[in-house]
């Protein structure tokens, strides 16, 4: 059976695949940044590669050869990427920064599929190597967040506001201006609590205290991010977009603006994820972007806890970090998939998107599995549930929300604004001098079908 999807406001007839995968530059004001310079980068690299080779000393420490050797294999790749991969849908503040972010997409999940075919201790090895630190750090060590939790105070509510709270609340932020929707965001938030919830008997530290849980991450720190992101996202789709060549301007003021501005988005596409007239496939989307979604959470704290890092430790930020920026192109790609009945294919960046997040989830089962055995069949079932029922719910509240919020006044029609009762109630105010005495035309009309005489009054204006 053929996917069937409707074209929905938001995604116009040249919003198809080559928009998102590979979308020009059409307004080029300085050529220089834009010109592919293909042999000056190769013989810088070949300059630069030729000193390293002949100036280090690889006697020294073997741990700073794998190191130099692994940063020139990045530097490279990243290198080949500016001069292969495509664009993406975005374009500011340059393409070379999307491709790059793709190139280390790439890089991440073939850096998986390695790791994927190692044993736990090689693993851990690993990480030890690049961090000694870690070597005596245990999970028991996380700070518990679910005890005593009706001892509430004012101290205790100000010691749960740490640099997670801020995460928390730049996160969602910047959920809300990929998404751009109120109900998906919000089901979202609310799915994530549950889920936390529900993996609880796995991961001690999701269990929170009932004011953490709603008052703290739902309302004020998911609350106040989705509000900001969103504020920002209707600024951004007001404003007028008319760019000025950074050549045409002349005080040094004005180009320096420019050039600030071109970290700016270049245009901003309104987004309707829900329509009335969608089939009922883009209620399965949604649901699937939303599970999805919860994976790759659940991936984050899933990882930590089985090779055991802190939170705050540079290999967890910089998966968070990097996930965000992979995150961006990827909800525009899937969007404009599930939306556009033109494109018939997923964007390079959704698909090595997707590939990361399933092979994250094959590793942490893998090497999970003594902590799985524990798992409660009934709880990963009412999770699913749980999925399907939000989803559904977020998705009628927001209809009854765009209902309510688009409904067209009830204005009566011409015809029943000149109502018998309301003609007859003028003449009497005229007879009793209540009102002015214009002159009202009667035109008498035959009786027909046996009913009452009926006349047409053309009251003045």
């Amino acid at each position: 059976m053929a996917r069937q999807r409707t074209l929905t406001e938001g995604s116009d007839a040249s919003d198809h695949y080559k928009s998102i995968n590979e979308r020009p530059v059409d307004d080029i004001s300085l050529e220089f940044f834009y010109r592919p310079h293909t042999i000056t980068t190769m013989v810088i690299c070949i300059v630069g590669l030729t000193y390293t080779a002949f100036t280090r000393d690889e006697s020294v420490d073997w741990h700073s050869n794998i190191y130099t050797g692994l940063v020139g294999v990045l530097v490279f790749f990243m290198i080949i990427s500016i001069l292969t991969l495509p664009n993406g849908p975005f374009i500011r503040p340059h393409p070379a920064l999307w491709r790059c972010v793709l190139g280390l997409s790439i890089i991440y999940l073939l850096t998986l599929q390695f790791l994927l075919h190692q044993d736990y201790n090689t693993i851990r090895a690993v990480i030890l190597w690049f961090d000694p630190s870690m070597v005596n750090y245990t999970v028991n060590s996380e700070k518990e967040y679910g005890t005593n939790c009706w001892d509430v105070s004012t101290e205790r509510l100000w010691g749960h506001v740490d640099w997670f709270a801020f995460g928390h609340y730049w996160g969602w932020g910047m959920k809300a201006l990929v998404i751009r929707h109120y109900g998906i965001l919000w089901s979202i938030s609310i799915m994530w609590e549950l889920t936390e919830m529900v993996f609880g008997h796995l991961l001690p530290n999701f269990y929170e205290c009932w004011w953490d849980n709603l008052i703290l991450d739902v309302l004020l720190c998911n609350g106040l991010g989705i509000f900001t992101g969103m504020q920002v996202c209707k600024f951004l789709e007001m404003r007028e977009y008319k760019w000025e060549s950074i050549k045409n301007i002349g005080s040094a003021k004005g180009k320096f603006k420019r050039a600030l501005l071109q970290f700016t988005p270049e245009s901003w596409t309104h987004v309707r994820w829900l329509d009335p007239s969608s089939s009922f496939m883009r209620l399965v989307a949604i649901t699937q972007f939303m599970l999805i979604w919860q994976v790759v959470e659940l991936n984050t704290f899933f990882i930590k806890h089985i090779f055991p890092m802190p939170a705050e430790h540079p290999i967890c930020v910089t998966r968070i970090l990097m996930t965000g920026l992979i995150a961006a192109p990827t909800i525009r790609q899937y969007y404009t998939y599930v939306t556009d009945p033109q494109c018939k294919r997923l964007g390079t960046q959704c698909w090595v998107f997707f590939m990361i997040t399933f092979s994250e989830l094959i590793l942490v089962i893998k090497f999970g599995l003594d902590l799985f055995s524990h798992t409660q069949l009934s709880m990963m079932g009412l999770w699913l549930v749980l999925i399907v029922a939000v989803s559904c719910a977020g998705v009628w509240v927001s209809h009854v929300m765009y209902r309510w919020r688009h409904q067209a006044p009830c204005l009566p029609d011409q015809e029943d604004t000149l109502t018998p009762e309301k003609v007859s109630r003028f003449l009497s105010e005229v007879d009793t001098g209540a009102a002015p005495s214009p002159r009202v035309q009667r035109t008498p009309t035959k009786k027909s079908g046996g009913g009452p005489r009926k006349r047409a009054v053309k009251l003045p204006p």
